[in-house]
């Protein structure tokens, strides 16, 4: 079903029962399952492949508890060139999905989210507002990459990562804000980053790990609380600042 105004290229491929709002912007060759709904405004980039049952565009909604999103430079989900979204996956609007990115099956993502270039986000993974994710990383099934989070690039999270961004849970004010997770760093399967940590760049936390403090560039860190097991690399660059 198509709604007003929308203009699809000879080459796109479209399934059944797919609906594709007004004002939705299709470059092309683009293929999108059955039962796909592309709400108002959404862009799509050259070459995007979209799975069946999506819901890609949504606007935010949420009652007086809820804190509201930060103000975003685009109003609608950008999706572009190269990039494959799967079955069942739904992306919030303001948000930017960067060239080349891979988005598997089941994946939720919020509003305000940046993701770069050829990232790869896992199966069942859940990517909170107002987050920006580097290009190249890699964020493996069922990870939970909790708002006001930000990942450089290169980073890589393993099954299951969990990560907050309030330190009183709601009890006290806060201001939010997760976790920096600096180039190369690499979190394992498992492991849970409390609020407002940095994790230096190249550093490695290991499985099951939780983390409750700044880990150094380098640093290799295990158990509960994470503590220091080993320095790597370059020893000239060890202190991590948030």
């Amino acid at each position: 079903m198509i709604h007003g105004s929308v203009h699809l290229p000879s080459s796109s491929h479209i399934g059944e029962y797919v609906v594709i709002e007004e004002g939705v912007k299709l470059g092309e060759h683009v293929t999108i399952g059955h039962h796909t709904v592309i709400l108002r405004g959404t862009q799509v980039g050259d070459h995007v492949s979209i799975g069946s049952h999506s819901v890609l565009g949504i606007q935010p909604k949420g009652n007086k508890q809820m804190r509201k999103s930060q103000s975003s430079v685009s109003k609608h989900l950008m999706i572009q060139s190269n990039s494959q979204i799967g079955n069942h996956v739904t992306i919030y609007s303001g948000t930017v999905i960067d060239e080349e990115v891979f988005i598997a099956d089941q994946a939720s993502i919020r509003e305000n989210v940046f993701i770069g270039k050829r990232t790869v986000i896992g199966r069942g993974a859940m990517i909170e507002l107002n987050t920006t994710i580097g290009a190249y990383c890699t964020i493996q099934t069922l990870a939970y990459v909790t708002g006001d989070t930000i990942l450089e690039d290169h980073v890589f999270l393993g099954p299951c990562v969990s990560m907050s961004n309030d330190k009183y849970m709601g009890a006290e004010a806060y201001t939010l804000k997760g976790p920096h997770i600096r180039e190369g760093a690499k979190i394992g399967n498992n492991a849970s980053l409390l609020p407002g940590i940095t994790i230096g760049k190249h550093a490695v936390v290991g499985a099951g790990s939780v983390v409750t403090k700044h880990v150094p560039n380098f640093q290799t860190v295990a158990g509960v609380p994470a503590r220091e097991i080993k320095k790597r690399g370059n020893n000239d660059d060890q202190e991590c600042k948030p």
